[in-house]
Parts: C-alpha cells; sequence; structure tokens
C-alpha cells in the first residue's frame, strides 16, 4: 500500500498555546521542538512513503525548515487533526492510507504504526483504525488523581468483541471496583492518538456534522462513531516506559523523564 504519514500541528491549542514549538529535553539533555521530536518519531517508522506536517501556522511551517521535513498547509477552519489531513489529501497523490500521527504523540514506538498497516492491509474492509494498549495499575492511579485535580491526563476507550470500538472518553472507562487494581496490568485501555484512515474515510468524516459527544468530550473519533463508520481497535504491548501525550505544561517534565528511560535523543 501507498501509505503517508500526516502530522497535524496547531500553534492555538486551547490548553497548551504554541506546544508544537514546546523544547523538550532527550536523554542526552538536549532541547528539540515537540513537533520536530514527533517528526523524528513517524521516520522511525518503516515502509511508509511520506512524512508530512500539515499546518496552518508559518510560525510552525518555519521551524520545521531545520529538519527538512514536507510541510502541507491547511485551513486555520480546521476543527481537528482528522479535518486537516482529509484537507492535506488533496496535496498528496492517491495514497491507500492516511496515518494521522499526533503532534504530541513523540514516544509513539513505531511498532504501533507497523501494527495499523498491517491491520489495514489484512482487512481491507476496515475504513478506521487505532492503537490501545492496557495501563499499568500505578498509571490508572497516577491518571485518577489527575482527574480529581481537574486535569486531562489520557484518552481510554471500550470495545466490542469483534475489537472495533464501543465509546472514546477523556474520563477513566470502564466502572474500576476497588480490586480492579490489584494486578500489575489494569482493564483500562489508553488510547493511543494516531489512526489509518482509508482516504474514503476522511471523505465522509468531513461531510458529516460534529457530533454533541464530539463536542463534550473533545474528541475527534466520536464523528466517525456517530456517523456509523467502525473504528477497528487494535491492541499493542504496554512498552516499559510510560507513554504521555503533551497535553498541559505540567506534562513537560514526565515526558523528559519517558525520553530519558526511552533512550531517544
Amino acid at each position: 500500500m501507498n501509505t503517508v504519514i500526516l502530522i497535524p500541528a496547531r500553534y492555538a491549542s486551547t490548553r497548551y498555546p504554541g506546544k508544537p514549538l514546546v523544547e523538550l529535553k532527550g536523554s542526552k539533555g538536549d532541547p528539540k521542538p515537540l513537533i520536530q521530536r514527533s517528526v523524528e518519531a513517524a521516520r522511525r517508522v518503516p515502509g511508509v512513503d511520506g512524512v508530512f506536517v500539515t499546518t496552518d501556522d508559518e510560525r510552525i511551517a518555519e521551524a520545521c525548515k531545520a529538519f527538512r521535513v514536507g510541510v502541507i498547509m491547511t485551513s486555520p477552519e480546521c476543527r481537528n487533526g482528522t479535518e486537516r489531513c482529509a484537507e492535506a489529501l488533496t496535496e498528496i497523490h492517491d495514497p491507500d492510507l492516511v496515518i494521522n500521527f499526533q503532534g504530541d504523540a513523540l514516544l509513539t514506538p513505531p511498532g504501533f504504526v507497523t501494527a495499523l498497516i498491517d491491520h489495514m492491509a489484512a482487512n481491507p474492509d476496515a475504513s478506521v483504525a487505532t492503537p490501545a494498549m492496557r495501563q499499568r495499575a500505578s498509571e490508572v492511579r497516577a491518571l485518577q488523581a489527575e482527574e480529581t485535580q481537574g486535569r486531562v491526563g489520557g484518552t481510554s476507550v471500550v470495545t466490542a468483541n469483534n475489537g472495533q470500538a464501543l465509546y472514546f472518553s477523556k474520563k477513566l472507562i470502564p466502572y474500576l471496583p476497588n480490586h480492579a487494581l490489584d494486578g500489575e496490568l489494569s482493564l483500562v485501555r489508553l488510547h493511543i492518538g494516531i489512526y489509518a484512515y482509508r482516504p474514503k474515510a476522511l471523505q465522509t468524516y468531513v461531510a458529516t456534522p460534529v457530533s454533541q459527544l464530539e463536542q463534550l468530550e473533545g474528541l475527534e473519533q466520536l464523528r466517525f462513531l456517530a456517523a456509523g463508520i467502525p473504528i477497528d481497535v487494535v491492541e499493542v504491548e504496554t512498552p516499559p516506559f510510560i507513554l504521555r501525550e503533551l497535553n498541559n505544561p505540567e506534562d513537560v517534565e514526565p515526558i523528559e523523564a519517558a525520553l530519558a528511560a526511552a533512550g531517544l535523543e
């Protein structure tokens, strides 16, 4: 399959304005902007035909020149990364598969994307796929503590028996009784914010009105579910280091610790 990775990047983030240009130190203490680290993570995926940043901001486009990645300028009217990927399709020559590699997914192991590509190749009727992994009990407790302080620490997902998503939420789901965190791994699955789309699914997405659940949760993927487009959830192995996205300024320190633990310069 002709597969391209698109990295949507928005300067005017509600929770953390300018976060694509926030500098993060790696294992040797050298700072790099978030968008560069996300591009480097995407470039570690084998068998991909191209990696592009999609943005509406000239500051991000200018920063990308330093590490020589292609930039596709998109409209500031795009409401999320999926819409930005759909618009960028007009600048790409007939891809079979589009990977939305979130601009704050710098810790994503390349095997997560490979798992999506393999799943879509093996399931030609699949329209959208996204990975999820089981959370360690200690990590769930940390996320519960963040919730009580009013911070969003990640997105969780529950699925049907066939592996298709039932629902995604920024709240921890499912409900956890007291004994649910007795083992090392919990039943909570953290949604990893990358997607594999068929181009037709992207075209349907932008033609579908924004759903109420999408607005309430602030989760773009809920529009697919509201439109009746199944999302295949691909189970991936929990890595030895903690995966964090840069959602709040408080996330910088744990992300830098994870970069060091993963040996990423």
